[in-house]
């Protein structure tokens, strides 16, 4: 199922319904329900897996639920399971009885840089750079670990190398990795990135960083 729907009030879906751009729920899903936004109606349900970058829940609500923005729970809505969620509203009359836990954030970028020997090269957006719905730029620390043939630094200290930084730091052009002359080919050095709550990324990430001959 694609694009918008509606499931009306008489019907019962059992199975999966997906890649919807805007659902909305007037009956009963049992499944799976994977779309941008889903909106449970008063009356409506979902029992299952919902995944979604918005849910605004008025009906029922049970299961295993990955929410990327906001879970918004009216007065009327009723949320049970394991819910994960990059923000969340709860109002007044509201029900929310669930395990419930911050999305951490993600890492994205090609991991990929290129510096000529024994110089430096800026850290971009588009090599490096970290997303979480509900924590500022400021608030997303990573941590370096395992650098081989150089090291990070800010470019306002390019002689000293840092074990940390923002992702704040990175959208300032701020940051910047020195190559330390040696070596052939490849240097690189790996980042975990946490947020506020202490959520992280993972498992660490290898930058790569390609050698090229200094002009």
């Amino acid at each position: 199922m694609g694009g918008n729907a509606v499931i009306g009030e008489d019907l019962v879906v059992q199975g999966d319904v997906r890649n919807g751009g805007e659902v909305e729920v007037r009956g009963y899903v049992v499944g799976s329900l994977a779309a941008e936004r889903v909106t449970i109606h008063p009356g409506g349900r979902v029992s299952g897996v919902l995944t979604a970058d918005f849910a605004d829940v008025h009906g029922r609500l049970d299961g295993r639920i990955r929410v990327k923005n906001l879970i918004s729970i009216g007065p009327s809505g009723a949320v049970h399971g394991d819910v994960r969620y990059g923000q969340l509203a709860l109002a007044p009359g509201g029900d929310l009885a669930a395990e419930v836990r911050n999305i951490p954030p993600q890492l994205t970028g090609d991991f990929e840089m290129v510096v000529r020997r024994g110089r430096s090269v800026r850290i971009a957006t588009a090599d490096l750079s970290a997303h979480d719905p509900d924590d500022a730029t400021g608030s997303l620390v990573y941590q370096v670990s395992n650098a081989e043939h150089g090291f990070v630094a800010r470019g306002a200290a390019p002689a000293q190398a840092v074990a940390s930084f923002t992702q704040a730091e990175i959208v300032a052009g701020e940051m910047v990795f020195v190559h330390d002359g040696a070596g052939e080919g490849q240097a690189g050095f790996d980042v975990v990135v946490a947020d506020a709550s202490g959520g992280t990324s993972g498992a660490a990430r290898k930058v790569a960083v390609i050698v090229i001959a200094g002009a």
